[in-house]
């Protein structure tokens, strides 16, 4: 990946470096380091500083915290598609003995599985990893605080638990599994479990004074896996490269799709934020747009990414506090920025190569009732579901190759869209879950649940 300053207007280079000097000065952070990814390569990378010999640039490593998360549910989607397991398996049957065996893989990537926030005392974040040498010593002596897949309660622990789990299936640790298997891959050199020169040092700001207390960098031990890792803007834009588009190598596009999508239920508090979390990463709406990523915090860091997979761009924003700048905010406003000013330019529109004459037939206009819906055939081969006018359940499906059509998302999701011929060939009606879609409201030749009124339409006089 390049880094080209020039790729950006001048006067949206100037509103990114704005913003992250406001962040810097505001949230009296010792140096702040931001870098912005459009189109899959890096177009603009700004620092602030106010420290004696920090120089930042995205080469220097800063402690990122829970956007480790996202490398271990990588690591664990990547077991899923190779056949090792499945995100519904419960943990027991692949790591027995930890206590927590009944909640599924794929709830601890959610963090569903109800277990505690915290692993017990002391601080696990400012004290050695050394003092939880075993899982057990992480989740203690009550490691469900509710009941297993009835809500979402953030878990470091539960990342802990992931770690362990993809240790114990790849026979190795989970630092040489996220070295072979993601890190080199991908060519993020400057990511490791351990800080490597040049990095930036851990500070604490006091709350009522302009001075500064170094941060303990400890070594997480066993907490690894929930937020151990050093990285720098660099590496971590080439990670959100991969985490909008897929790499085969590590994770495919429907793979890292997956990860974008919600799999937790929302609490009242997170409906009002717009805020959610799929697997390995948060959620939100802000401003009208949808933002993937993960923030990251640990004694003397602070860490955002950010990501509008619809803008294609993306923000990382790095700072060496232990509080201070609102990261995730500062990231908002960065892929806002870009977005706003230099809007994306869509591909260009191309025909469908061929169709066959059976499914462009499934093309136009549909009634359910009364209600008229619009069926397309679009040129990825699918077929979109909506409305014609107003909200309503919309939908695209995808091929099975038999004939029928599965549901991707929405309301329609997993169901079978299912074309119905009659003895003539011609079409009859389309099957959806069991709703009948007809060329006429009510069509009285097709086989509408209830029934049809033999009189037909009519008039009130």
């Amino acid at each position: 990946m390049t880094t080209s300053q020039e790729a950006l207007l001048p006067g949206t280079r100037r509103a990114l470096l704005h913003r992250i000097a406001v962040a810097q000065a505001e949230g009296r952070a010792p140096s702040l380091v931001a870098a912005v990814v459009r189109d899959g390569q890096t177009v603009w990378h700004g620092a602030r500083t106010s420290v004696e010999g920090h120089g930042p640039d995205e080469t220097v490593q800063y402690r990122i915290g829970s956007l480790t998360k996202i490398f271990t549910a990588v690591l664990v989607l990547r077991l899923r598609d190779a056949g090792v397991l499945d995100l519904g398996d419960p943990l027991e049957r692949h790591l027995p003995g930890t206590g927590v065996g009944e909640a599924t893989i794929g709830e601890l990537l959610a963090h569903t599985a109800g277990l505690a926030a915290e692993s017990p005392a002391p601080w696990w974040e400012r004290t050695s990893g050394a003092l939880r040498p075993e899982l057990s010593d992480v989740l203690g002596d009550q490691p469900l605080l509710h009941p297993v897949g009835r809500r979402f309660h953030y878990s470091n622990p539960g990342y802990t638990v992931l770690g362990a789990l993809v240790e114990e299936l790849r026979g190795a640790s989970w630092e040489k599994v996220l070295r072979e298997e993601i890190l080199e891959p991908l060519g993020l050199h400057r990511t490791s479990a351990q800080p490597r020169a040049p990095h930036a040092g851990g500070w604490a700001v006091h709350p009522w004074a302009d001075v500064l207390l170094p941060e303990p960098l400890e070594d997480l031990g066993r907490m690894a896996p929930a937020g151990q890792l050093w990285s720098t803007t660099g590496d971590l834009a080439r990670f959100a490269s991969f985490l909008a588009r897929g790499d085969d190598r590590v994770l495919s596009a429907e793979s890292v799709r997956e990860m974008r999508t919600p799999a937790a239920p929302t609490e009242a508090a997170d409906v009002m934020d717009g805020a959610t979390y799929g697997l390995g990463m948060q959620i939100q709406r802000r401003d009208g747009r949808l933002l993937v990523g993960h923030s990251g915090s640990l004694p003397g860091f602070l860490a955002n990414l950010t990501i509008s997979v619809e803008d294609d761009v993306a923000a990382v924003v790095l700072a060496n506090c232990t509080s201070g700048p609102l990261l995730g905010a500062v990231g908002a406003d960065l892929v806002r920025i870009v977005a706003e000013a230099e809007p994306r330019i869509p591909e260009p529109w191309r025909p469908l190569r061929e169709v066959e004459p059976a499914v462009l037939e499934l093309a136009g206009q549909w009634y359910w009732g009364p209600h008229a819906v619009a069926m397309r055939v679009t040129s990825d081969g699918l077929l979109v579901l909506a409305p014609l006018t107003g909200g309503g359940r919309r939908a695209r499906f995808r091929a099975n190759g038999d004939g029928t059509w599965t549901g991707t998302e929405g309301y329609y999701a997993g169901e079978v869209l299912r074309p119905v011929r009659r003895s003539d060939g011609t079409m009859s009606h389309l099957d959806l879950g069991s709703f009948v879609f007809t060329r006429q409201p009510y069509d009285p030749e097709a086989p509408v649940p209830g029934g049809v009124d033999a009189e037909g339409w009519r008039g009130i006089g």
